[in-house]
C-alpha cells in the first residue's frame, strides 16, 4: 500500500542538506582553525627578523660610537663557518653577517610564537624573552663554539648587548597584525 501525502504538505527530506554558503563558511572556518595555529609562529618569526634588524641598527650606532668593537654575529660566522665567511668577498661580508643575524632572529621569534598565548600576551614576556635569549647565547652557545675567549667583559659592551636584547624582545612580543591571533569569523567582520 502506497502512502500519499496531501499536496499542501511536502514530505520532509531525509536529511537537511547544508546550503552552499553554509558549507563554504564551515570549510572556511575549518581552514582558519588550522591556519590559526601557524599564524602566531609565522608572525613572531617575522617580528623576530624585524627585531634582529632593529638590533643591528642599534649595534651599528654603538660601533660608530666606539661602545662595542665587533658584533656577535660576525664573531659567530668567523668561528663556526670560517670557510664560508672567507669565501665571501670582504665588501659583501657585512651583508652575510646581517642576513645570518636576521635568520637567527626569525628563528628566535618563531620560538616565541610557540609559547602559549597567555604567556606571549604578558607585557613582560617580550623583554624577558630577549634577556633569556641573550643569556642562552652567553651561557650556552658562545662557550660551545669557542667565543668565550673573544668575549669582552667591558661593562659598557655588556650593557649595550642587554639593551639590544631588550629591544629585540619588545619587537618580538609586539602586537601582531591585524591586532589578534584568533581568526575573525566573516559574520564578525561585517558587524564592525
Amino acid at each position: 500500500m502506497k502512502r500519499t501525502t496531501p499536496a499542501s504538505a511536502p514530505a520532509p527530506p531525509a536529511y537537511a542538506p547544508e546550503r552552499p554558503e553554509e558549507r563554504k563558511t564551515a570549510v572556511t572556518r575549518e581552514r582558519a582553525r588550522g591556519k590559526a595555529g601557524r599564524k602566531p609562529i609565522l608572525r613572531a618569526a617575522v617580528r623576530g627578523a624585524i627585531g634582529a634588524m632593529a638590533m643591528s641598527g642599534f649595534r651599528q650606532a654603538m660601533v660608530a660610537l666606539s661602545a662595542i668593537e665587533r658584533v656577535p654575529p660576525e664573531s659567530m660566522l668567523r668561528r663556526v663557518v670560517p670557510s664560508l665567511f672567507h669565501r665571501v668577498p670582504s665588501r659583501r661580508r657585512p651583508a652575510l653577517v646581517e642576513f645570518a643575524h636576521w635568520a637567527y632572529g626569525a628563528a628566535g621569534g618563531a620560538a616565541f610564537g610557540l609559547l602559549p598565548r597567555a604567556v606571549r600576551e604578558r607585557p613582560w614576556a617580550g623583554p624577558l624573552y630577549g634577556v633569556l635569549i641573550w643569556g642562552a647565547f652567553e651561557g650556552g652557545l658562545a662557550p660551545v663554539v669557542g667565543l668565550t675567549e673573544e668575549k669582552s667583559h667591558d661593562p659598557v659592551e655588556r650593557l649595550v648587548f642587554l639593551v639590544d636584547h631588550l629591544l629585540y624582545g619588545v619587537v618580538v612580543a609586539a602586537s601582531p597584525w591585524p591586532h589578534h591571533d584568533i581568526p575573525v569569523a566573516e559574520d564578525d567582520r561585517r558587524g564592525r
